[in-house]
């Protein structure tokens, strides 16, 4: 692409969101009530994974680049009490309701400027996080500005970002070239071409292929319908990706990839019905599979995530762990054991006071969804003993099984008194699968790592 023909794109789709910007939520819409979405914008959440230890948000720098009118700048605020909100766009018209949307929530961590990533060591500001959702996909070139947001970017802090799947939303691209050949995307596509490309959508077949895989309606409806046919049929600089794509920018913009967003979601061994007994050609050969292989296979076998949303940062910034699996029982008894911020709430405090009075299981996941909808429950026992100190701060294994005899002294099926060594392996089995799901986080503070 020329640089002439990429300024034009680039006022193409600035002009897109001036006329419709992007997301459409009201401007007292809050996202303190989506928990999964202040999960995944929580600064902690990708800092724990990357280096097994737990990070405060106070007085942390974040960039949302490429904000819009400023619904996930909000969210990067309320998960992350005490730090500094920035946020970027192209579109005037969007950082004006950011600017109100800020202002209307009473929320004062945010300043916006009408600025291109381009152009973001004009801002001579270092992050410790950049958002950036919904736009890499839109560059000609993404490592480009990978490369851009790299170069303010502290030597520990995170990136997230995302790309457009090409096997997932193969149907809306070739929707889109479909509108282009009939002149729809010339320029800015408004009010009557969204109404032609409804209406021609909607003038096909039932069973033809392109209404049967993209048809829904969220395009007939007054409240969505704007925005859903902007952002699928006729978006400008629309683009597909694979996950070769991707880490292939990250290779060029000098970036080490840290994990996905939805990493739970990712797993390959969740497609086969036995996966204790995989063909013996898989079971030989992915142990020896790359990262990057495992999750090429996966979108190549179940296209099923719209965005290849990813965390990443500088090369050879992690710092060194022991994975959980390979803990012996000192290490356990050196551990720290953190609730996720996001667990820490009103409502989940509540909520465990119900099933204390009612005796009934805490289903962890559906307080906080972010493992794709499984049940994560916990005993009532063991809720009430592992949830209140965890409220309150970070607990070292030894004092919660020390709790936990307090609770039970008695085993209630042998009636003989409880060892310690029984609920230690208790805990040690709960946390572990509290952790692998992401609702705790364990710090390993054996003095050999």
């Amino acid at each position: 692409m020329t640089d002439k023909n990429a300024t034009e794109l680039k006022n193409k789709i600035r002009q897109q969101f001036d006329f419709g910007p992007y997301p459409r939520f009201l401007i007292d819409e809050s996202p303190k009530d989506r928990p999964n979405l202040l999960y995944i914008h929580n600064l902690a959440t990708p800092y724990y994974l990357r280096n097994q230890k737990v990070i405060e948000s106070e007085g942390k720098l974040i960039l949302d680049a490429g904000c819009g009118t400023g619904y996930k700048a909000l969210a990067l605020a309320f998960a992350n009490p005490g730090a500094k909100i920035i946020g970027i766009d192209l579109s005037e018209r969007s950082i004006e309701l950011a600017r109100e949307r800020f202002k209307y929530q009473n929320c004062q961590q945010g300043e916006f400027h009408v600025l291109g990533i381009d152009d973001l060591p004009n801002l001579e500001l270092e992050f410790d996080y950049i958002n950036c959702d919904e736009l890499l996909y839109l560059f000609p070139d993404p490592s480009q500005a990978l490369q851009a947001m790299k170069s303010v970017l502290k030597p520990q802090g995170i990136i997230r970002s995302n790309l457009h799947s090409s096997l997932q939303r193969f149907s809306y691209f070739r929707a889109q070239s479909a509108f282009k050949l009939m002149g729809l995307m010339n320029d800015n596509p408004e009010e009557m071409e969204i109404d032609i490309a409804v209406e021609i959508i909607k003038s096909l077949k039932n069973g033809v292929d392109l209404k049967k895989t993209t048809w829904s309606s969220k395009y007939e409806d007054d409240d969505t319908r704007k925005e859903e046919t902007l952002m699928n049929y006729l978006f400008q600089g629309d683009k597909g990706f694979t996950i070769p794509d991707l880490f292939a920018a990250l290779q060029v913009a000098g970036l080490e990839f840290i994990d996905m967003v939805n990493w739970r979601q990712w797993d390959l061994m969740e497609l086969f019905e036995n996966p204790e007994d995989l063909p013996v050609f898989l079971a030989l050969s992915l142990p020896e599979a790359t990262i990057e292989e495992k999750l090429h296979l996966f979108e190549l076998l179940h296209p099923a995530h719209r965005l290849l949303d990813f965390w990443c940062g500088h090369p050879g910034q992690s710092q060194a762990f022991l994975p959980i699996e390979q803990w012996t029982d000192e290490d356990w008894k050196a551990a720290k054991v953190n609730l996720h911020p996001q667990l820490k709430t009103s409502e989940v405090k509540q909520e465990l006071s119900n099933c204390c009075q009612n005796l009934t299981l805490l289903d962890v996941g559906k307080l906080l969804p972010i493992d794709g909808g499984k049940v994560v429950s916990l005993d009532v026992t063991l809720a009430a003993c592992l949830l209140p100190p965890l409220f309150e701060g970070s607990q070292s294994i030894e004092f919660l099984v020390e709790r936990w005899l307090k609770f039970r002294p008695i085993d209630l099926e042998t009636l003989e008194e409880t060892s310690w060594e029984e609920v230690f392996n208790k805990f040690k089995s709960t946390l572990t699968g509290l952790e692998a799901h992401g609702y705790v986080f364990l710090e390993n503070q054996s003095s050999i790592v």
